[in-house]
């Protein structure tokens, strides 16, 4: 019987990084969910090179290394302390590959639960999108509406002072009032 692994959506989605315009995990990180050392992950896709086109992997530039490690304040400094190669970034595609390459039960179950994470920015992105979409709709609709009724309080405001009410009640005070008859 294969034991089920739990795994937090809210950990994969902190590990998906938008690299060139993909969303993409990087070597270390799926390393460490498949529990295998990085080296033997890296050694596994080159042995199945055929396996990852570029738009299923590709390995970062020194660049966007050295940008990765800046935005990542957890990354520190000194000797061992960080990756000692550039990272290999993995898209959804190149994630459900590795399962196949891997070929343990963990892998399988790691890689369905990093692609169901990505199925759901895919389907929040495209929510927003809808939810954007909309909402240019209502403004284009109404607009003209709510601007027929702006210019409406303007020229009524605008076409004859309204007179000062006169005020309703006893006077207290036997001083001067304005609005006294």
């Amino acid at each position: 019987m294969i034991k089920t692994i739990v795994i937090p959506t809210d950990y994969i989605h902190e590990k998906i990084y938008l690299i060139r315009g993909n969303k993409v995990m990087l070597s270390h990180d799926l390393a460490s969910l498949y529990e295998v050392p990085t080296k033997a992950l890296i050694q596994a896709v080159k042995r199945n090179a055929e396996r990852f086109p570029d738009d299923f992997m590709f390995q970062l530039s020194d660049a966007e290394f050295r940008s990765l490690r800046s935005q990542v304040v957890t990354l520190k400094i000194g000797r061992g302390r960080y990756p000692k190669y550039r990272p290999y970034a993995f898209t959804e595609q190149g994630v459900a590959m590795l399962s196949t390459v891997l070929s343990s039960d963990r892998a399988v179950q790691v890689s369905i639960a990093i692609i169901r994470v990505f199925v759901k920015l895919r389907q929040m992105a495209l929510n927003q999108e809808q939810l954007s979409r909309r909402i240019d709709e209502l403004e284009r609709k109404y607009d003209g509406q709510f601007r027929v009724i702006f210019e409406a309080v303007r020229e009524l405001i605008g076409s004859r002072p309204v007179p000062p009410k006169r005020r309703i009640g006893f006077r207290t005070n036997t001083g001067s009032d304005p609005n006294r008859a």
